[in-house]
């Protein structure tokens, strides 16, 4: 059972409709009692580094998917904002993130040519994987995402890019440690292309 974790922030109902459409159980928690259950995890986000992680304090899930990911290694995603929180640490905020995966957020300003660039990146853009990834099956050449967003996760450990894209210069838009993976792009309005990566997540 797929479980999109919903402390107010990310289009729930968007990934909510791309699983009904694949017949894939899917549902939405706002508790921590609703996280009972789950095989794998959506964590959604939009907007501000410190507020994501003001909502997900608030919202009292954060020790039960802690102790699922961190401990009983249930697969997360997290997208867009969801993907950032996974880091350490935010050029944009203050707050402390989750740190599943080592590493902290940057403004795309500080990527060479990055000043050059308009900012947010925004729209279409290429994703190359790196490696084999289990999330990008089938997504091998070709793929293309929708981006919003002004800042990107910079992995501590390079090894922990599992796919890039180029705006300037190259930069990660895609992380994976072990059962932990995060994507700066938003599948869920990539058309054919993130429905084949959130179903190839529901697959693992």
């Amino acid at each position: 059972m797929i479980v999109i974790v919903d402390y107010g922030l990310g289009n729930i109902k968007a990934f909510s409709n791309m699983y009904k459409r694949m017949n894939v159980d899917a549902r939405t928690a706002r508790s921590a009692d609703e996280l009972d259950g789950a095989t794998r995890f959506i964590l959604p986000g939009v907007g501000h580094f410190d507020h994501a992680m003001e909502l997900l304090d608030k919202s009292g899930m954060r020790g039960a998917l802690e102790d699922a990911v961190m401990n009983r290694k249930l697969p997360v995603v997290g997208i867009c904002v969801g993907m950032q929180i996974l880091a350490e640490g935010s050029d944009e905020g203050r707050r402390t993130g989750l740190g599943w995966i080592p590493g902290r957020v940057r403004a795309m300003a500080c990527l060479p040519l990055g000043n050059s660039m308009p900012l947010p990146h925004m729209g279409w853009n290429d994703v190359r994987p790196v490696g084999a990834q289990p999330l990008f099956a089938g997504l091998e050449t070709d793929a293309r995402f929708y981006f919003l967003h002004s800042f990107y996760f910079s992995p501590a450990n390079e090894n922990a890019t599992a796919a890039v894209t180029h705006y300037g210069a190259d930069f990660a838009c895609a992380v994976n440690s072990g059962n932990v993976h995060g994507v700066q792009f938003h599948p869920e309005k990539s058309h054919h292309w993130g429905a084949r990566l959130l179903k190839n997540f529901a697959e693992f």
